[in-house]
């Protein structure tokens, strides 16, 4: 998440283990739990262990890279501070459907710092693996952004299922493009080679030149094995601090089934901020409820469409279980 500079498959509704009951929330809450006992110390210390022993996630039917005609409703959280690892384990574990928590692995942090962590929450959701967040991307060069991938594909690779390989890749605050394409497709290649699978996350506010519209820059800027490969596009939007507020999504989505033909499309981040990009739902709780059940809520009418959303605040606004927007997700997800 970062603020703007300037200004036919057919998804089916999440089966197998998705579709979990009472008794299998308590079964991934008691997991979850006791793995979460152990890596909360762990979160703090930078040589903790992988546990390369949790099972795959099953985001999707098919082998990595050859896209999916049966791709799952993905029910996503973003996790951006994993400080609070009991509670935040607590409440995936409570949410009604097997969820997918998308953990931003910060700039500053080794891999190490994740791996007790991610194995916690791996244990009671899908994992997500965000390389980097995009405000950071220029701090970086393109060796130093491959050298990351691989780095964390080794310490994280038996709890990560899907690795986001670039981060609102088009926005206009990302440094030169030449730059940004070889770190994108530098991570898209090491994790095919690892035999992971790679989701791209796109900026979807077009408020800062005709360039960085997301179409219009994947038009020009991402390779056809990209095109063809990646497994999952998602958009990151963000209705408060975007200046060119978009409401055609079907037509969004349309134009990027048409240029992803075989990922699965949906949002990779939501929340309710306000011009900054600050965390507002707090403060005006009934506001972001109602914001929250649209995204959540919207049904685009477009082959392979699989939800995600990923509310970017998701440790801040609903953990604990017991705060009033973790129910109002809870009912979004149902």
């Amino acid at each position: 998440m970062a603020i703007v500079l300037g200004g036919a498959l057919v998804a089916g509704a999440c089966g197998g283990a998705g579709n979990v009951t009472t008794a299998g929330n308590e079964a991934r809450a008691e997991a979850g739990a006791a793995e979460a006992g152990t890596a909360e110390a762990g979160a703090a210390e930078a040589g903790a262990a992988e546990d390369a022993s949790a099972p795959e996630g099953g985001l999707a039917s098919a082998e990595a890279g050859t896209g999916s005609p049966a791709l799952p409703v993905l029910h996503g959280v973003t996790v951006d501070d994993v400080s609070n690892l009991s509670g935040i384990v607590a409440s995936l574990a409570a949410l009604p459907h097997e969820p997918t928590a998308r953990i931003v692995f910060d700039e500053g942090q080794p891999p190490s710092y994740y791996a007790q962590p991610v194995a916690a929450v791996h244990g009671v959701a899908h994992v997500l693996g965000a390389i980097l967040d995009s405000q950071y991307v220029t701090t970086v060069s393109v060796p130093q952004y491959a050298q990351r991938t691989s780095s964390y594909l080794a310490a994280l690779g038996g709890d990560v299922d899907v690795w986001e390989v670039g981060n609102e890749i088009n926005g206009n605050w990302l440094g030169a493009t030449s730059d940004v394409v070889a770190k994108m497709t530098g991570a898209f290649d090491l994790v095919k080679a690892a035999g992971g699978r790679t989701e791209l996350t796109l900026y979807g506010c077009s408020d800062s030149g005709a360039e960085y519209d997301m179409i219009t820059w994947v038009q020009a800027n991402v390779p056809a094995r990209l095109l063809t490969g990646l497994d999952y596009v998602l958009v990151s939007y963000y209705e408060g601090d975007c200046g060119a507020p978009r409401t055609d999504w079907t037509g969004a989505f349309q134009q990027l089934r048409a240029l992803f033909p075989t990922a699965g499309l949906g949002f990779g981040e939501v929340g309710y901020v306000d011009g900054s990009g600050n965390d507002i739902a707090p403060a005006d709780e009934a506001s972001a409820s109602s914001y929250l059940q649209r995204y959540y809520g919207m049904q685009v009418p477009v082959p392979g469409y699989v939800g995600g959303h990923f509310w970017w605040y998701f440790a801040e606004d609903m953990v604990p279980s017991s705060k009033p927007l973790f129910g109002v997700l809870s009912a979004a997800m149902q």
